[in-house]
């Protein structure tokens, strides 16, 4: 079998989703090192016929389309691609992003192969890309895994605590270790709650710019909707409560209780809201905090657990 599942998941981004597959098919190795490209139409509500018409007029890409039965949200709808996939490690990919170089594909499982002679231990578990923006060619400050931007902005590789959902890569037994993303977290913080996880069960997470991505997203970024700010925020709390010391639930409830007064334009009914759900963490998810190697871990990679 073939190394690599390619996984994408849309919603109602049709044009996008047709220019990435265009991509992929351009691709240089695709028949050495891809099993399957899985697309996972997330219910969406406008046609895709274009794909469609593309995967049909290209049997030799291995493209296998499914249309989900709702609209899974983002973690729920990877895991239901994960389901679909085979292959030893799963690249996901933004709807409308596309890979920047035709020989990317040669580059992507040496990253899990390479060993840390800080920590020769752990395993790498999940890959990190560097993305640029499509539109300016300047990389993309919230998708790098890091809060040292400015410091490591040009660092073709190091381990990190977290990754960003836009592009990244996971070993299939990750998955097998530690479950798939958290399904009561319809939209943000996923990637950090399957991060604790992995890095609790001994995997490392790496960032490595020999793959390189192009992301259609505007530099001015997206309007976030109010729920969906909130929700963020609360999801953020939920990860703090499970995985870290007490302290940092504290901080992370009350600095994001402030970010989304400020992103919302001081909508207090979802800040009562937003606080209403926080407080009720601790009724509906189990503490596990990380060991003292996760730990370690964690202050090695100089990973931000404030908020």
């Amino acid at each position: 079998m073939k190394p690599l599942s390619l996984v994408i998941i849309t919603y109602n981004r049709p044009d996008d989703a047709l220019d990435l597959a265009r991509n992929i098919q351009q691709l240089n190795g695709l028949e050495e090192w891809v099993e399957e490209v899985i697309i996972v139409n997330n219910r969406s509500t406008v046609s895709y016929q274009a794909l469609e018409d593309f995967i049909a007029a290209h049997p030799a890409v291995p493209f296998r389309y499914s249309v989900a039965p709702e609209n899974l949200g983002v973690s729920r709808g990877r895991n239901y691609a994960i389901g679909l996939s085979r292959a030893r490690y799963l690249v996901f990919l933004d709807d409308d992003a596309v890979f920047r170089d035709p020989e990317v594909l040669r580059s992507i499982v040496p990253i899990f192969e390479e060993k840390d002679s800080e920590d020769p231990g752990r395993i790498v578990g999940i890959a990190a890309f560097k993305v640029y923006y499509y539109a300016t060619g300047e990389m993309q400050e919230n998708a790098f895994p890091h809060k040292r931007f400015t410091q490591r902005r040009n660092w073709p590789q190091f381990d990190t605590a977290y990754f960003s959902g836009c592009a990244h890569a996971i070993r299939r037994s990750v998955f097998d270790a530690v479950g798939v993303y958290p399904e009561n977290f319809f939209y943000g913080m996923e990637e950090y709650d399957l991060s604790y996880r992995a890095v609790q069960a001994g995997f490392a997470i790496r960032y490595d710019d020999r793959v390189v991505i192009r992301h259609k997203e505007s530099p001015a970024g997206r309007l976030t909707p109010r729920d969906k700010l909130r929700g963020m925020w609360v999801n953020k709390s939920k990860v703090a409560w499970k995985y870290l010391p007490l302290r940092f639930f504290y901080t992370t409830a009350f600095l994001w209780s402030l970010e989304y007064l400020k992103k919302s334009g001081w909508h207090l009914g979802g800040f009562f809201k937003g606080w209403g759900e926080v407080f009720g963490i601790p009724r509906i998810e189990r503490r596990r905090p990380v060991g003292a190697a996760a730990r370690n871990y964690l202050r090695r990679v100089k990973a931000r657990l404030t908020y």
